[in-house]
């Protein structure tokens, strides 16, 4: 297995840069995951594809306003700093650019007057990775922005738009996109036929746009990511399952979730789950619990296309996404879905 088996040819123009409005008139591609036969349909037709008993899976993570523009103190040059995830009060894992240029012990000034605060950076880790301390943490939603993937250069007027309807936790860097082309009134009639919906948390990092750059893609390092599956949430999927009812996954983050949690018993069972998860699966990997997945189009090379081809067959999907692009979908974050099933 190489990471070229992943790449394809995407032209520029198919890479959506805003979002389709309502969210769930985005086209969806409905494909069989038994032969590969494939239906163009429009999102808000899910609610065909469901039946009474399954249960929708959702990831609640909501995007923080990670993205924060400072100057190093003294030079003034500008540096940008990108949230990861918390270490401790007042101390963060951040991606920082210019890496090269900001050593440890290097002082950020973020903001200005009332509004500004210092960032230190107080550890140095690889490929632009700094731990950074906040003389004032409280201040970072304020002066931080939602950030939006590298590929989309058009700004969004609604910074909610980035955001799934149902997003609750804070704590992504990545909106889980799936998600993003649901509405309330949809949600409502999916559950007015019968179906269960359950939300878990997995706090989306930056390899959801990240390509794997080893030629072994076995030899890439996943940047793990905090998530959480209630006892609650785990006995209604285990009861489902047991039932003989489906689990649908909305996202390849409730996927890496879900399978992260079932790996702690020898039985796939799911129990509570609190903790990082570094889960990269390849094609190859024997799934536990996800019966069918909606997904969006992904990235060449990258970890969510290897995570479709492990669930689909690489051959289908392949297949699928070249007819995609003939049939005109729009690609990545804003882009259409597909359901697998």
């Amino acid at each position: 297995m190489k990471t070229s088996d992943f790449d394809y040819i995407l032209p520029p123009e198919y890479i959506a840069q805003t979002p389709i409005e309502p969210r769930d008139h985005s086209k969806l591609m409905v494909m069989s995951k038994t032969d590969g036969a494939i239906e163009h349909k429009h999102f808000y037709d899910l609610p065909d594809y469901l039946k009474k008993g399954d249960v929708l899976v959702f990831n609640e993570s909501r995007v923080i306003p990670a993205r924060l523009m400072g100057r190093k103190s003294g030079s003034g040059g500008k540096v940008e700093i990108l949230l990861l995830h918390t270490v401790k009060p007042g101390m963060w894992e951040t991606l920082v650019k210019p890496g090269q240029r900001v050593h440890q012990g290097t002082v950020i000034e973020i903001g200005t007057g009332d509004v500004s605060i210092t960032a230190e950076v107080i550890a140095r880790g690889q490929g632009g990775i700094r731990t950074v301390r906040f003389s004032d943490e409280t201040k970072l939603n304020e002066l931080g922005i939602v950030p939006l993937p590298p590929y989309i250069h058009t700004p969004v007027e609604d910074p909610e738009r980035y955001q799934t309807v149902y997003a609750r936790v804070a704590g992504s860097v990545a909106a889980p996109t799936a998600g993003l082309h649901f509405t309330p009134e949809l949600l409502a009639k999916i559950q007015s036929r019968g179906v269960d919906l359950a939300f878990v948390t997995l706090h989306v990092s930056t390899d959801s746009f990240r390509p794997v750059k080893a030629d072994d893609p076995s030899q890439h390092l996943m940047h793990k990511e905090y998530g959480e599956v209630s006892s609650e949430v785990a006995d209604q999927l285990n009861q489902a399952k047991a039932e003989g009812r489906r689990v649908i996954c909305v996202g390849t983050t409730s996927v890496r979730l879900l399978e992260s949690a079932a790996r702690i018993s020898d039985k796939n069972i799911l129990s509570e789950f609190a903790g990082w998860t570094g889960l990269f699966i390849l094609p190859g990997y024997d799934f536990a619990i996800p019966d069918a997945l909606a997904t969006n189009f992904h990235l060449p090379k990258s970890t969510l296309l290897m995570l479709v081809c492990a669930y689909a067959g690489s051959e289908k999907i392949k297949k699928a996404y070249s007819n995609a692009i003939e049939h005109g979908y729009r690609f990545f974050s804003f882009g259409d879905a597909m359901l697998i099933v």
